[in-house]
């Protein structure tokens, strides 16, 4: 089903893809597989696809989270980066753990861990209590 997903991505079929996972909730781990996936078009639509599934059902979307963080360990650091970034973009406190244990050896990963780290401290007021 990876593979399939990651296909129609590569194909430009999001809104298909979209629907799938607004109709399938366990897909929803499948989101740190694609971002893992070495296409940029397949990582670019997982940023879509999270951009816009936030917007429905952001509970399941911070299901996810720990799927997109495993992607902080690929061997790949754009994909180390590209993973730092959408963990912000989600902003939820429970991607803390994952972005803080990051100690990258690239410059641009440990960078966009920090901003992520900001974006989530400064956005979730429960941290602040």
């Amino acid at each position: 089903m990876n593979k399939f997903i990651s296909d129609y991505m590569e194909n430009g079929f999001l809104d298909n893809i979209i629907d799938l996972f607004k109709q399938d909730k366990s897909l929803f781990p499948v989101i740190g597989d694609m971002l893992k996936d070495e296409r940029s078009r397949v990582r670019l639509g997982a940023v879509a696809l999270v951009e816009t599934l936030m917007k429905d059902d952001f509970h399941t979307v911070v299901k996810a989270i720990p799927s997109i963080a495993d992607a902080l360990k690929n061997e790949n650091p754009t994909i180390r980066g590209d993973a730092a970034y959408l963990l912000g973009i989600i902003g939820h406190r429970d991607a803390l753990p994952f972005l803080l244990k990051s100690d990258d050896e690239n410059e641009l990963v440990r960078e966009a861990v920090a901003e992520a780290v900001e974006a989530i401290q400064s956005g979730d007021k429960s941290l602040l209590s």
